[in-house]
């Protein structure tokens, strides 16, 4: 029921204490009143409604109490947006005897880091009973003592202050004693024994009286305790001090043990009556615990390590006593100097450690506060950072500091601070402390990715196998994670009316690129690829570089012999070689060409085969068949020489041709071996043998008349081909069809042909000469219209002189 009455009790003044007082343009400071004793969760005030702000608003923009170096007193309570209590609240513990008990902290607005100081005084309630330091006390008073003598009583101990503390005292009724009430200076009240008529200790020794202390509140409440009044014989003289105030300053770090002062009291009696024993009186139990008094010889000392922080002043009473019990209180006032010896301490409140590096100027990193226990100048602290680093400090309220940037930062060049905040106060010697701030910086994609080379050759052989890796490209990005992601590709384009992508392919993750198609070095030798790195950052940034793709010839062409011709009629080609000829003549030239370059391409010619070994040569290089030696008459008639054409790659190859030479001075001659040339008669042609016989007679002459002319004939070709030589330049003009060559080098090309058949038909036989093959000669209109035409080896020419020979052999 008692409980049920004072919480109401405490509703009541809940009310009437609630004070809010807004103050200040720029930082508003809100102020409360409450009762101690509140249940936690009690209502403080609304704080939503005091800082403009919803309910709703407490959580979203992380709104928090921040505080320093003590108990969190209060919290917020996000659904009424209203500040209640944490716990409950012992104003006597929290602020001892002050008359006024306030806690200040601060209310942050994290989005925004704005800070707004609050003020909550803790009202009184009067839950404490005065209680007496001891519950029995002795008084010794002299039967000579005069009526109305006052004698100071034990002090009355009551935490609560105002109207709540010690408001008067009661005796217990008698008929020789009252009780008065005494203020100190600061405000305590003690009792003292006032004698109202003279003692008689031979009438009564001893007085037993029960002394009550009262406080002012509502309920009253009280505490007793029982006093023992023993009459002494008479002692006319008391202690006194030397001095009714002691005053001493000490500095706070004095080593325990060290005197602080000395007291000293005297008595004008004698004997017994003169001996004086000192104590104090009216300390707390925490006083008793820092300082000693010696009772014999008055000296004070510390028994405990001082601590201005803590406290910084002390009053003490001493009293002096003789034997019989005559006494004089004299005070004692310590004043406890500060010294530095608390190191500033810095408090990170809020903030983000994470920055991206596109953050402007004046981006506020992070919220801290420092503070220093020590006073005045030991006191006062000065953050610093170093000057290297892009981040300045700038003074907030309340010692609050922000930690901003001051240029713009660059992850790929610095991607973590550590920023060493440096406080410093003023002390002498100054204390300093270092506390250490990360700060990440987060990266922005900032940097394109960038090719090692500004462009790339790359060589592969021809006859590559599909789907080859034949490259790989590497770009590199300077950012993280995604913004540095690189794909690749290639740039969109067509190769001989194709897609440029079904050539060739990129792996868009590794840049290995790969060969789509089997390349060949006689269709297209080179090949421009542009390729793109992209990353993969929002928007996405990239750049190109040129890869030019060559192809390298490989040995896979076979030479081929352009001159002399396969035989497609079904005759035999034949190359004439007079009997006269001498050694070097030049019977007739093997012409090929390959289709590759370099190496590949170089052509080298040699005699495989010949049916006269010795007889004829062949040029390495030009391919030119020259006669060995002079021609002899037991030499055959039909020569046939197997020429190789090879090639000089690895491994080399080669191509063969067959030539059949006729080595003869005349028509005769040649008609003489024909045997070897005819096809074998069967056994009805057996019987046209005569009449065969009697044919080649007839036409022999013809055949000597012929050779004769085409003696004559060659002999002026021979002349001319030797004024061509001497007026080479006239070969300017000539037509490119009319050069063949190796690697697009000209060659003027001279043959001589001649192809011999023999045919039979029904018993008849002919020899017929083919017309020969001029392709390769280098023969004009003009010159066949001059009126000295140039002779040209066959029976079927390009000028009217050879047109008569025709008709002639026909």
């Amino acid at each position: 029921m008692a409980a049920l009455q004072r919480r109401r009790h405490r509703s009541k003044l809940l009310l009437p204490f609630i004070l809010v007082t807004l103050w200040g343009a720029g930082a508003r400071q809100i102020r409360y009143s409450i009762p101690e004793e509140l249940e936690k969760g009690s209502f403080v005030g609304n704080i939503a409604k005091d800082l403009g702000l919803e309910a709703w608003e407490l959580a979203e923009r992380g709104v928090r109490i921040v505080s320093r170096g003590r108990t969190q007193l209060f919290s917020l309570n996000p659904r009424s947006g209203s500040l209640v209590t944490a716990g409950r609240i012992d104003r006597e513990e929290l602020c001892a005897q002050s008359a006024r008990c306030l806690v200040s902290f601060n209310i942050l607005i994290e989005d925004k880091l704005n800070l707004y100081p609050v003020e909550v005084e803790i009202v009184d309630v009067n839950d404490n009973t005065p209680r007496f330091l001891r519950e029995n006390l002795e008084v010794k008073i002299l039967e000579n003592a005069a009526p109305s003598s006052h004698f100071p009583l034990m002090e009355v101990y009551d935490p609560d202050v105002g109207m709540n503390s010690v408001q008067g005292f009661k005796l217990s009724s008698n008929s020789h004693f009252s009780v008065e009430m005494q203020s100190e200076v600061h405000g305590l009240k003690y009792p003292e024994l006032v004698l109202e008529r003279t003692l008689d200790r031979e009438g009564e020794a001893f007085h037993h009286l029960v002394l009550t202390a009262m406080d002012g509140g509502d309920p009253v409440r009280s505490g007793v305790a029982k006093i023992l009044v023993t009459v002494l014989d008479a002692n006319d003289n008391a202690p006194v001090f030397t001095q009714p105030v002691y005053h001493v300053n000490v500095p706070e770090n004095l080593p325990v043990g060290t005197p602080l002062l000395l007291v000293n009291a005297t008595d004008r009696d004698e004997g017994v009556h003169a001996e004086v024993t000192y104590s104090f009186v009216k300390i707390t139990e925490k006083i008793s615990q820092i300082f000693c008094l010696n009772a014999l010889t008055g000296e004070i000392s510390t028994s405990a390590n001082l601590d201005y922080e803590d406290s910084s002043f002390y009053e003490l009473d001493v009293e002096a006593r003789d034997p019989p019990g005559l006494r004089d209180r004299a005070k004692v006032l310590i004043t406890v100097l500060d010294v530095n010896d608390n190191v500033p301490e810095v408090v990170v409140t809020s903030g983000s450690r994470t920055i991206a590096e596109s953050a402007p100027p004046g981006t506020v990193i992070a919220l801290f506060q420092v503070y220093d226990r020590d006073s005045g100048p030991n006191g006062l602290v000065m953050c610093s950072i170093s000057e290297s680093l892009p981040f300045e400090l700038e003074k907030s309220v309340d010692n609050y500091y922000r930690l901003v940037t001051n240029t713009v930062l660059d992850r790929e060049k610095v991607s973590l601070y550590n920023i060493t905040v440096t406080a410093t106060d003023k002390g002498m010697p100054p204390l300093s402390t270092e506390t250490l701030i990360s700060v990440n910086v987060a990266d922005t994609n900032d940097n394109p990715p960038t090719f090692c080379h500004t462009s790339y050759s790359v060589y592969i052989p021809e006859n590559n196998p599909r789907g080859a890796s034949i490259f790989s490209v590497n770009a590199l990005d300077p950012d993280s994670d995604e913004n540095a992601q690189i794909t690749y590709s290639l740039a969109e384009d067509s190769l001989q009316g194709a897609p440029l992508s079904s050539y060739v392919s990129i792996n868009s993750n590794t840049g290995i690129l790969y060969a789509l198609r089997s390349f060949d070095y006689e269709q297209f030798r080179d090949l421009q690829l542009w390729v793109t790195a992209s990353d993969s950052g929002d928007p996405p940034l990239s750049s190109n570089v040129s890869l030019n793709l060559f192809v390298m010839d490989q040995n896979d062409n076979v030479p081929e012999i352009l001159y002399p011709t396969l035989p497609i009629d079904g005759s035999t080609g034949v190359e004439l070689a007079p009997r006269s000829a001498e050694p070097g003549y030049l019977v007739t030239k093997v012409v090929a060409v390959d289709r590759d370059s370099g190496q590949n391409a170089w052509l080298s010619y040699r005699l495989l085969k010949a049916s006269e070994p010795g007889l004829f040569v062949v040029g390495l290089h030009t391919g030119e068949v020259r006669t060995a030696r002079a021609l002899l008459d037991r030499d055959a008639l039909k020569q046939s020489l197997v020429v190789a054409v090879q090639d000089h790659g690895q491994p080399p190859l080669s191509a063969t041709v067959t030539l059949t030479v006729a080595v003869a001075d005349s028509i005769p001659d040649v008609l003489a071996d024909l045997d070897s040339l005819e096809v074998p008669h069967d056994s009805v042609a057996s019987g046209l043998t005569l009449y065969l016989v009697v044919a080649v007679a007839a036409v022999s002459c013809v055949f000597l008349a012929f050779v004769m002319m085409l003696l004559a004939l060659r002999l002026r070709r021979w002349h001319k081909s030797r004024l061509l030589q001497a007026a080479g330049d006239r070969l300017v003009g000539v037509t490119a069809s009319h050069f063949v060559g190796v690697d697009r080098v000209p060659a003027f090309l001279q043959t001589n042909s001649h192809e011999v058949s023999l045919t039979g038909d029904s018993g008849k036989s002919h020899i017929m000469f083919p017309q020969p093959n001029y392709a390769d000669t280098l023969i004009s209109q003009e010159d066949c219209e001059k009126s000295e035409p140039l002779l040209i080896q066959g029976y079927l020419g390009l000028c009217e002189e050879e047109d008569s020979l025709v008709q002639l052999l026909l």
